[in-house]
């Protein structure tokens, strides 16, 4: 402390400089391999590109003000006049801008190339670090697609809009954009993740069109240009495709009634909604609604682990960082060996959480010519949907506790990041709802556990304790196919078997050995830093500090 003119001034000291002005692919110590493995290449300048533009401290000052100030309702203009639009910070649509340039909801359909999935997929897992919110419209634009292309008029109004590279922020109708995004209404309050309780109801028009009436409970990005959702008919539960704007510019009889007040993703508006004679076109089969939804469902599944594994590595970055540059007690943080072990443990927890999220976007890359190939992607969607929206929230609490107070505060972006993590959990099926599918498609799809067999038969003779654990496996498979109550436990050594694999085979051996030993070899508390003596702590620790 020095005074001056009566007044005293504190020098800063101890701080840590903020991470930005780097490219957050090219820092990944794992995403780069990734591409490389699963054919997608011929993506590196794009992905390059994306990590600039991630790491950059403008994006991080955009990410802030769109979570600072939350999306507002706007039901009636100032005459009285019902309007319900959403008015957004023009971070958010600068954000949307710069997301959907890089074609992060579409490159997969744009360049239907081998290894376009596990491309497009790495532009949301960068994103996601950067800011969650944004995602939201764009994983469920990326996940329409295939349910879209099922009705070839629908698709030619609305194909080229929603792969468009050209982000419009203006809330009207199709012919007047230049781009356009999908959102989705399917929770009712008397069904939740059981959508055969739907209840609202479609009204044939007998021109082609329906009219929709009815309630939902959660519709996620309300201000979407067209949505799909679910409504009742005489057949059954049907699908429809709803746009959000008629031709005339009038909103299409969708009623916001009020915006969610969220945990996190605050960026993003959610709300309830009223349907009084929305204007629908019936897409799939009358009545089979629920089962036309399933391949928007099964990628949106894929998209939420790769988000998550993303989430998971902008936090254990930003820990990683500031370990190298706070010291206490004499010494850096990265230098004090019980840190070393935490950092290093939640380093292998999201490296695992990648490479099992990226596998199984590469089987949906090779899906057309292989049929194993596309029944892993099937089963293992659910799998490592679970298993890695479980531990984002624990590897991001872990790396918050290694800033101390300073990750306590909202002009943290670990902040962001907390309130976040729990979100990818509930979102597409909570953990119950997704156990109980790996359940279903282990019993009834054909071949289903053959092919998690080979794919984890793949590593076999590798490593004597990850044969060990696959042979405990196997014999204890049967049983917990058999049990209902044991779908979880089932579903964690599915998932833990899985990443004990793609790490053996694909990993470096030090990272594999510390996950195998942990997690695979029997006495895991599911905690972290406990990692034994033989693991070489400080360097797992330093390779996941991000060089900027």
């Amino acid at each position: 402390m020095t005074g001056q003119g009566g007044a005293e001034r504190w020098e800063v000291s101890n701080q840590v400089p903020v991470l930005a002005g780097y490219d957050a692919f090219a820092a990944d110590p794992v995403l780069p391999g990734i591409v490389a493995a699963f054919g997608a290449d011929w993506a590196r300048e794009r992905l390059h590109e994306a990590g600039r533009t991630v790491g950059s401290a403008d994006v991080q000052e955009l990410a802030y003000l769109a979570n600072r100030y939350a999306p507002e309702l706007k039901a009636f203009d100032r005459f009285g006049n019902r309007i319900d639009e959403i008015a957004f910070h023009p971070a958010w649509h600068e954000l949307m801008g710069l997301a959907i340039g890089q074609e992060t909801h579409a490159l997969a359909w744009n360049r239907p190339e081998p290894g376009a999935q596990v491309a497009r997929a790495a532009l949301q897992y960068l994103w996601y670090g950067a800011e969650s919110g944004i995602c939201c419209p764009i994983s469920m634009t990326y996940a329409a697609v295939p349910v879209l292309k099922q009705d070839a008029a629908l698709w030619r109004q609305w194909g080229s809009l929603v792969t468009s590279n050209r982000y419009d922020p203006r809330q009207g109708p199709a012919h007047l954009k230049t781009g356009a995004t999908v959102g989705t209404a399917m929770t009712e309050t008397q069904g939740g993740s059981d959508l055969r309780q739907t209840q609202t109801v479609a009204e044939d028009n007998r021109d082609g069109t329906w009219s929709l009436h009815g309630r939902k409970w959660f519709f996620s990005v309300p201000h979407s240009d067209v949505f799909l959702t679910l409504a009742r008919t005489d057949e059954g539960i049907s699908c429809f495709v709803v746009p959000g704007w008629l031709p005339d510019g009038a909103r299409n009889g969708v009623a916001i009634q009020r915006l969610k007040d969220k945990v996190g993703n605050r960026s993003n508006a959610s709300s309830e909604v009223e349907f009084r004679g929305a204007i629908g076109h019936l897409i799939g089969e009358p009545g089979r609604g629920i089962r036309t939804g399933l391949s928007m469902n099964h990628n949106s599944r894929l998209d939420i682990a790769a988000a998550s594994s993303g989430l998971m590595r902008m936090a254990v970055s930003l820990a990683a960082h500031h370990a190298q540059h706070r010291r206490a007690f004499q010494k850096a943080l990265i230098d004090q060996p019980i840190m070393q072990n935490v950092l290093a443990d939640i380093a292998i927890e999201a490296e695992a959480a990648a490479w099992l999220a990226f596998r199984l976007f590469a089987a949906l890359d090779r899906q057309e010519a292989s049929g194993s190939e596309r029944l892993l992607a099937r089963v293992g969607a659910p799998i490592a949907k679970y298993w890695i929206t479980r531990r984002a929230p624990a590897v991001v609490t872990e790396a918050l506790e290694c800033h101390g107070g300073n990750g306590f505060i909202e002009e943290n972006p670990m902040a962001r990041l907390y309130r976040e993590a729990p979100l990818n959990a509930i979102w597409e099926g909570s953990g119950n709802v997704i156990c109980l599918d790996v359940l279903r498609s282990l019993a009834r799809g054909e071949g289903a556990v053959d092919v998690l067999r080979a794919e984890l038969m793949a590593a076999a003779g590798a490593d004597r304790r990850y044969d060990a654990a696959l042979k405990r496996l196997e014999g204890a498979l049967p049983e917990m196919m058999r049990n209902e109550g044991q779908a979880r436990r089932l579903t964690e050594k599915l998932a833990l078997m899985l990443q004990g694999s793609l790490l053996l085979r694909f990993a470096p051996g030090a990272v594999a050995d510390a996950f195998i030993a942990t997690r695979l070899d029997g006495g895991w508390s599911g905690q972290f830093g406990d990692l034994p003596t033989m693991v070489d702590a400080a360097a797992l620790a330093r390779r996941a500090v991000p060089a900027v």
